[in-house]
């Protein structure tokens, strides 16, 4: 790793998070929806969904693609789900986040392109990136975008992104994060131990929270989800990502100050992060 990449801290990451004003309503905190949910799939929008939710987004819901889509979160009736197609045409939305167990059919291409069109910032993870990989098109609808993108790629979809190997992505992780942000004109976090964050104005920093206990499914949904709700408060796209990292792999850390390492779950993740922003926020 680069020495000169500055390491992401706490009080940089929670200088920019707004302060609730006493007669504050849900309108205040912006409106999310997850796209996502192919059959087979669903948890995965629906941890992205509860992630939003408890960091603060006044509003979530969750568009599910799977054709035996529930109709009710029981564990968390205040997601409110609806079809893919449904909630992407919801109006007044302000972050939509793509991608979660999304998969990669005709469906899931034609939601992509929709996402690409509105006027709202996305968050696009796991299957809206290969998607983007396989189609010229989207991507130059993503970067025509004028509203804020983000995009969160593990090192396989990083690679898919660049059309090169992962290895060559893993040999030089600053220059691929770098290259991916700027042919895209997005921000970007290259997911992995030390996970790079690029801004969409060019700068760089990488977080060093986080552990081995994390390497479990649903911890990229939950990420998305922070990063929406955070955007959805009012923070910019760079904010919102650069926070959701750093809090994300905190919240990690203190689960494994618990002693809880093996078997750590991506649901375990949200509630010790929401725990933990309050206590930034209160300190």
């Amino acid at each position: 790793m680069n020495k000169r990449v500055p390491v992401l801290g706490k009080k940089q990451v929670m200088a920019n998070f707004p302060k609730r004003p006493r007669d504050s309503h849900k309108g205040l905190f912006g409106t999310v929806a997850v796209i996502g949910g192919t059959n087979g799939m669903t948890g995965a929008p629906l941890l992205a969904g509860r992630a939003a939710l408890k960091l603060g987004a006044g509003c979530v819901h969750a568009g599910l693609l799977a054709d035996n889509a529930p109709g009710v979160d029981l564990l968390q009736p205040e997601l409110m789900l609806h079809s893919a197609k449904a909630a992407l045409l919801l109006p007044d939305v302000d972050v939509l986040a793509v991608g979660c167990g999304l998969g990669t059919s005709i469906a899931a291409q034609k939601l992509l392109y929709e996402a690409l069109k509105r006027n709202a910032a996305l968050v696009l993870d796991a299957d809206a990136l290969n998607l983007l990989a396989r189609q010229p098109d989207l991507q130059d609808d993503l970067r025509n975008r004028k509203a804020a993108t983000v995009l969160t790629p593990h090192p396989g979809e990083a690679a898919h992104l660049l059309a090169c190997d992962t290895e060559e992505i893993q040999a030089d992780r600053v220059a691929a994060v770098k290259n991916i942000a700027q042919t895209f004109h997005c921000s970007v976090v290259l997911k992995g131990a030390d996970s790079l964050c690029a801004t969409r104005d060019g700068k760089l920093f990488v977080n060093k929270t986080g552990n081995p206990g994390m390497s479990s499914a649903g911890m990229g949904d939950v990420l998305t989800g922070m990063i929406a709700a955070f955007i959805a408060q009012g923070m910019t796209a760079d904010h919102a990502m650069l926070l959701a990292v750093h809090l994300h792999g905190a919240a990690g850390d203190a689960l494994a100050e618990q002693g809880i390492v093996i078997g750590m779950a991506a649901s375990d993740v949200t509630e010790w992060a929401r725990w933990l922003l309050n206590q930034w926020i209160n300190n």
